[in-house]
Formats: C-alpha cells, sequence, structure tokens
C-alpha cells in the first residue's frame, strides 16, 4: 500500500504540485481537487457503465484531476448503480443518460470512455471524437475489419488522444518480457504460443426470449446488430458469446496475448490463417462462439498459434493464459502473473548445458497495469502527444485485425491468404466476412 500511495503522489497528481492525505473522505477528495487548476481537470463521460466501463472509469478517478460527469446506458438500473459509485468516491452525482449522443452535446466534456459491446465501439468513438472528445476504447476495438480500419481514420482525420483497453501494454512484466524477446537471446523464434484457458467458464444455460427488463432500452441496446426478441443470455456480459455482437474467446482475451505477441516480433499482418475448433464442450448450450479453437497465424519468419477452451484451467506451461516464444535457445512465457525462461540445453565436453542463463518466475511491480494504462492515457492527453500512448487505436487495430481475421478463418472453414498490397484476402467468401452490415436504420459511419 505505501508504494501505491507514493505512485498516487507522485504520478497521478500529474505535475500538480500537491501532496495527498493518506485517507481520503468522498468530501476530504472533493476539497482536496479544487486545489487543482480548472485548466489541469478533466471532465469525462462513459458510455456503457456496467463491466469495463465502469472498471476504467473507476481506474481514472484515482487521479484528482479527473472527474466524472456523466454517464450513458440504456440500463436504468445500472445508471442509478454508478450514480451512487461515482458519489460515494467524489461526493457529486454526474448526469444521466440513456442515448450517448445526447451526452455527446455537453461541450464541457472532454473525455469519453467506451465500455458498451463490441458492436457498439465503432459509432461510439467515431461519435465521440467528431464531437471533439477523446476516447478511451474498451478492446476489442471493433466487431468487424473494416469498423477497425474506419476508426483509424477517424482518429487521423480528427486528431483526438484515442487509447484503447489492451492495458497489458502497460504491464512491467509485459514490458520486461518484451525487452527480452527483442534481445535476440532466444534465438530464432519459429513458433510463438497465445492461449486463454478459461476454467471459470460454464455452459450458458438456453432460456427462453422474453420481455427486456424495467427501464432498460432494448432497441438501443441492439442499435446496428439485427433485430431479435429479448433474451437474458444475449445481455449484460454473455453478449460475448453471440457473433451479432462481439467474437468469442479470440477477440476477447485474443487480442491481449496476440498484441503482446506481435509486439515482441515486429509483425503485424499474417500471410494466411487457418482454424479450427468448435462447440466441443458444451454443444447443447446457447452460446454461439466456438468454446475450442486453434488457430495458426503464418508470418515472415515464424508462426503464431492461438488457442482457447473453456471449462479447463491446464492450459501451457501451468498457465490458464499466457504467451510462449518458443526459440532455439529458451522459451519465454509471460502472462498477468510474471514472466520466465525456460533455457535449452546443449553438450560441452560431454555435460548438459543450459544454452542461456534461466530467469526464474518474475512478478510484475508497482501500480496495477490497468492503473498505469489510465495515466499514460491522461498524460497524453495533458501533452496532446498521440505518440505516448501505450495502446493507441492504430496499435489496437492490429490485434483487433488479427483476431478478427481467425475467426474468419474459422467461419469460412479455409485456410485464408492476406493480400497486404490490396488489405484483402484472396477469398470472396473472407472478404464478405470483413464486412459491417448495420441494421434498424443505423448506419455505418462516414469518416
Amino acid at each position: 500500500m505505501s508504494s501505491r500511495r507514493k505512485f498516487l503522489q507522485n504520478t497521478m497528481l500529474l505535475g500538480a504540485g500537491l501532496s495527498m492525505p493518506t485517507v481520503l473522505t468522498a468530501a476530504d477528495f472533493g476539497a482536496f481537487t479544487r486545489k487543482v487548476k480548472p485548466s489541469d481537470q478533466l471532465n469525462y463521460g462513459v458510455i456503457g457503465c456496467k463491466g469495463m466501463g465502469w472498471s476504467n472509469m473507476n481506474a481514472h478517478l484515482k487521479m484528482p484531476n479527473v472527474n466524472c460527469v456523466a454517464l450513458a446506458d440504456v440500463d436504468q438500473a445500472v445508471l442509478d448503480q454508478r450514480t451512487e459509485d461515482v458519489f460515494n468516491l467524489r461526493g457529486s452525482r454526474p448526469k444521466q443518460y440513456k442515448d450517448y449522443r445526447k451526452m455527446l452535446e455537453d461541450k464541457d466534456i472532454d473525455v469519453v470512455i467506451v465500455g458498451t459491446p463490441d458492436h457498439w465501439h465503432c459509432l461510439n468513438m467515431v461519435d465521440a471524437v467528431s464531437a471533439g472528445k477523446h476516447v478511451y476504447v474498451e478492446k476489442p476495438i471493433a466487431n468487424t475489419i473494416e469498423e477497425c480500419q474506419l476508426m483509424v481514420k477517424a482518429q487521423e482525420r480528427y486528431g483526438k488522444i484515442v487509447q484503447v483497453g489492451q492495458w497489458q501494454r502497460s504491464g512491467s512484466q509485459y514490458d520486461e518480457a518484451i525487452n527480452y524477446v527483442k534481445s535476440g537471446k532466444l534465438g530464432q523464434i519459429r513458433l510463438v504460443k497465445c492461449w486463454a484457458y478459461q476454467g471459470w467458464m460454464k455452459p450458458v444455460p438456453v432460456l427462453p426470449n422474453g420481455p427486456a427488463p424495467t427501464g432498460v432500452d432494448y432497441d438501443m441496446w441492439l442499435g446496428p446488430a439485427p433485430k431479435r426478441e429479448f433474451n437474458p443470455n444475449r445481455f449484460h456480459f454473455n453478449f460475448r458469446w453471440f457473433w451479432d455482437y462481439a467474437g468469442g474467446l479470440m477477440t476477447d482475451w485474443g487480442v491481449h496475448e496476440i498484441d503482446i505477441a506481435l509486439y515482441a516480433m515486429g509483425a503485424s499482418a499474417p500471410k494466411s490463417v487457418m482454424a479450427s475448433g468448435g462447440k466441443f464442450a458444451y454443444p447443447d448450450d446457447a452460446s454461439e462462439t466456438p468454446d475450442t479453437l486453434q488457430t495458426v497465424y503464418e508470418y515472415d519468419g515464424f508462426n503464431m498459434l492461438w488457442e482457447h477452451a473453456t471449462g479447463i484451467d491446464g492450459g501451457n506451461y501451468g498457465s490458464t493464459e499466457g504467451i510462449a516464444f518458443i526459440g532455439n535457445n529458451a522459451t519465454l512465457v509471460v502472462n498477468r502473473g510474471g514472466w520466465k525462461v525456460i533455457p535449452e540445453t546443449e553438450t560441452v565436453d560431454g555435460q548438459r548445458q543450459p544454452k542461456v542463463e534461466e530467469v526464474p518466475h518474475t512478478r510484475p511491480e508497482g501500480p496495477s497495469a490497468l492503473d498505469l494504462h489510465a495515466v499514460n492515457f491522461v498524460e497524453s492527453i495533458q501533452e496532446n502527444d498521440v505518440s505516448k500512448l501505450k495502446c493507441g487505436i492504430q496499435t489496437g487495430s492490429v490485434a483487433a485485425i488479427n483476431a478478427q481475421m481467425g475467426n474468419i478463418a474459422y467461419k469460412t472453414g479455409k485456410k485464408v491468404y492476406w493480400d497486404a498490397g490490396k488489405n484483402q484476402f484472396t477469398d470472396s467468401d473472407a472478404n464478405d466476412l470483413m464486412k459491417a452490415h448495420y441494421h434498424n436504420g443505423w448506419e455505418l459511419p462516414k469518416v
């Protein structure tokens, strides 16, 4: 805790020249933040406030120059809960909106956090930057490759600071591991494995359709997705397992791990992708996305394997999730718990010896990576410098597009080839799956 308080004092005050008391009530915090110059304060609005939208806002509220002044959500119960959460932290209640577009009309809002389901991200982000707001958008940045590319164009056109919630980029263990990979000590890296084995995930029970809960604007929740009757399985959290709104574990966890893998390897687009899997664990549950999947990506000089499985925790190298860089000299394994290097051995003068020195399991240090990611975003805004972002929209698009490619290969059942010059696949079926199809009167933004 002492190191965390020091972090709050020295980093989160962002040059305000202030010192923070050890314990703060909401009233104390309000009095304390009034010492921050108005020009140094940032007013935030949140679109999609239940899960990661709130986690991200909560991380930003640890900085005294950040204020939450507005909340937008289709669920009145969520709006009321988060309004009280902000009040308990800061002693004031933000404005509530059912339609995020009304919130974006507020000229006093500087920054918007997008925590909606994936099928909403593109509309939310493009509308926000066109309204002059900086944006922190959850991963994966979108539900199609076309939307990912459009979001990059929108940031470039409007010039706002856009951070993607791939917060592993701000974790100390990932930084250390990436530097080791780039040092060349692993030797020629021929394979990178990325995986997420999620033992906590049980079958999604089949439930009947019915009326939306009281206070929920279900038509707004659907937005550009196909019109369907309300079903609780497709609502909060479980939307991830339905193609209309998201891409399953391939995009939900995949973007985190693929991001680190490709950054360390200096790669962006594969030459080919093939995938195989299905609903092998829970074939009769309500979800649509595969609960078991292996995806093989071919890049120049190495392959990358993504695999996921629900209901199982026994992942590679004894870890439920992670990335392994497999080289001729050693294998480096990194995940949210830390990193290590497992040497290969060779015979020297009749004795087996490691090719490189072993690196024992090294845990991350300091504040949480999510907190650091939030600080990085605020610092980039204050310096108006996109280059300082740990995961800007261009960076976030690389992992999201690669993950979408994995799902496209799975859906087509083919080995698909990417034409980098034309920015499309060589297969027409795969190219069709790159596109976004909006419904219910909603239209893909024009940038």
